[in-house]
C-alpha cells in the first residue's frame, strides 16, 4: 500500500511546517481537501512521463498543490518551438534537457517538493522498476508507442495511470487502471489496451510538429491531469476524517470509466463518453493477459512493430529525386514548375516564388471516388481534372514536388506515376529530397523553421 494511504490520522497541531499552512491554506479549507487531503498530497509520489505541453502544466500545478515527490522523465532537449506551450521552459533554458529545465523552475516554485529527474526516454526494460517507486503515473507523451508501453507497465506495476493527448484544437483525457488490480482479477479500471486494443494506422498519427497545436489547448489537458491526480490522491479524505486502511482503495463503483473530450472551438467545449470498463480478452489486464513482466524487461515486445512504425518513406528511385541544391540551380537556369503539396495554411507561411500550391490530400484522393473523400468536392477539379490541369500547366516541363519534410511529396510523385505512367507527365515528375527542411539546411538558412 502506498505511503499516501498509510497516514496517521491522529490529531496534531503541527502536521505541516508553518510555512506550508500559509502556502496551501486556500485549498486546505476546502472540505474535499482538508488537512488529511493535504497530508496525502505531501506523502504522495507522482511520476510524469514527458515534460512537454502536457507535462509542464501538470507538474506546475502538482508542485503548487504540495505533492511531496515529483519524478520527471524525458530524454528531449528544450527547443524554441516548444516555448509557446511548454510553460516550464524558457528562452534561457533552450538547449537544456527538459527534465533539468523543469526541475529548476519547480524548485523555485515550491522548495518543499522533492524533484527526481530521469534523463532519458522511458525504456521497456526499466519501466516496471521505475513505476514501482511511485504512487501514480502520468502519461504526458505524444505517440501511441509510448502510450501502450506506459499503460502496460502501469498494469504490471499495479499503479493507476492518467493519460491525456492533445493535437490541433482538441484533447482527450483518460483515468486508467484505477483502482489498480492484478491482471485477471475482476473489477478495477480499464487499461489503455482495453479501450484501444489496436493502434491507429501509422499514417494517421500526427505529431504537434506536423499537425499543429494551440498552446492553451494542451495546457487545459495538462491542468486536468493535475486535477485528476489530486482527486485520486485525496479521495479518502473526501469520504471520512478518519478512514481505515481497509477502505483506502476506491471501490469498483467509485466512478465509471469515461473519456473526457475537449474541443476548443465547439460549444460546449467539453463532453464525456462513458467507457465499458475492462475488456475480458485484453492482452494486458485480463485473465488471458499475454503481456508479462518478462516480455517488457526482456524487450521481446516491440512497440514499434506493434504500432506499425516503419522506416522513413522511400518509395522512389534515386533518379526520380533531386536535392535542394539541384532545385536551386534549376531555378537559376530555367523555369521549373514547382508544386508545393503542403496545405494552404503552411503555404501562406512561406513558399518559393512562382510555386504552385496543390495540397497533398488532392493527390491522395486521385484513386478514390469523390463520394469517399469528403474533403474534395466534384466541382473543384481535385480528381477528374487534376492531372489534366497539371498537364496543361506543365506544358512539357518537368514537375518538381516539394513538401515540408520530403514524405508527402514522394507520395504525390508516386500517385502521378501510377495514374499517368504511360504519359509524358508520369515520366517527367520529380521529388525534392528532404523538402523544405533540406532547403533550409542546404540552400537558405533563413528559411522559416516552424
Amino acid at each position: 500500500m502506498s505511503s499516501y494511504q498509510q497516514l496517521n490520522t491522529g490529531a496534531s497541531s503541527r502536521l505541516l511546517e508553518s510555512e506550508e499552512y500559509q502556502r496551501y491554506g486556500r485549498q486546505m479549507i476546502l472540505p474535499q481537501i482538508g488537512i488529511q487531503g493535504q497530508l496525502r498530497l505531501k506523502h504522495a509520489s507522482i511520476l510524469i512521463v514527458g515534460l512537454g505541453g502536457l507535462g509542464c502544466p501538470a507538474a506546475t500545478y502538482l508542485a503548487g498543490a504540495g505533492v511531496g515527490t515529483l519524478g520527471l522523465t524525458d530524454g528531449d532537449i528544450v527547443e524554441l518551438s516548444n516555448l509557446h506551450r511548454q510553460i516550464l521552459h524558457t528562452t534561457e533554458t533552450t538547449g537544456w534537457m527538459k527534465v533539468e529545465s523543469a526541475e529548476a523552475q519547480l524548485r523555485k516554485q515550491n522548495p518543499h517538493v522533492r524533484v527526481i529527474t530521469h534523463k532519458e526516454h522511458l525504456q521497456p526494460r526499466k519501466a516496471i522498476e521505475l513505476f514501482s517507486a511511485y504512487d501514480l503515473i502520468l502519461d504526458c507523451t505524444d505517440h501511441p508507442t509510448s502510450r501502450y508501453l506506459i499503460s502496460d507497465a502501469a498494469v504490471l506495476a499495479g499503479k493507476p495511470l492518467i493519460s491525456a493527448s492533445a493535437l490541433q484544437l482538441d484533447g482527450q483525457l483518460l483515468v486508467l487502471n484505477n483502482p489498480p488490480l492484478p491482471p485477471g482479477i475482476p473489477g478495477g479500471g480499464p487499461c489503455y489496451r482495453c479501450i484501444f486494443p489496436k493502434p491507429p494506422p501509422p499514417d494517421s498519427v500526427l505529431s504537434c510538429g506536423e499537425g499543429g497545436i494551440l498552446g492553451p489547448v494542451v495546457g487545459v489537458m495538462g491542468v486536468l491531469m493535475a486535477l485528476e491526480s489530486i482527486k485520486i490522491i485525496t479521495y479518502q479524505s473526501q469520504k471520512s476524517d478518519a478512514p481505515s486502511a481497509e477502505d483506502a482503495t476506491p471501490p469498483q463503483d467509485q466512478q465509471p470509466a469515461s473519456m473526457l473530450i475537449f474541443s476548443a472551438f465547439s460549444n460546449p467545449p467539453f463532453r464525456s463518453v462513458r467507457l465499458r470498463g475492462k475488456r475480458q480478452t485484453c492482452s494486458a489486464c485480463s485473465i488471458q493477459a499475454s503481456i508479462t513482466k518478462d516480455s517488457l524487461t526482456s524487450q521481446s515486445l516491440d512497440y514499434n512493430v506493434f504500432c506499425g512504425i516503419t522506416q522513413p518513406i522511400n518509395v522512389l528511385k534515386a533518379e526520380e529525386r533531386v536535392s535542394a541544391i539541384q532545385l536551386r540551380e534549376l531555378m537559376q537556369t530555367a523555369q521549373p514548375l514547382i508544386v508545393d503539396v503542403r496545405d494552404k495554411t503552411q503555404f501562406d507561411i512561406c513558399h518559393l516564388n512562382g510555386s504552385l500550391n496543390i495540397p497533398y490530400r488532392r493527390f491522395d484522393a486521385l484513386n478514390m471516388p469523390n463520394d469517399d473523400c469528403p474533403e474534395v468536392s466534384p466541382g473543384d477539379g481535385s480528381q477528374d481534372n487534376l492531372l489534366a490541369d497539371l498537364r496543361a500547366t506543365a506544358a512539357g516541363r518537368p514537375l518538381y514536388m516539394i513538401c515540408r519534410h520530403g514524405n508527402d511529396s514522394q507520395l504525390a510523385v508516386k500517385k502521378i506515376q501510377d495514374l499517368g505512367s504511360e504519359e509524358e507527365l508520369g515520366r517527367n515528375v520529380f521529388d525534392v529530397k528532404g523538402g523544405f527542411r533540406a532547403w533550409r539546411e542546404q540552400v537558405d538558412t533563413s528559411w522559416p523553421d516552424y
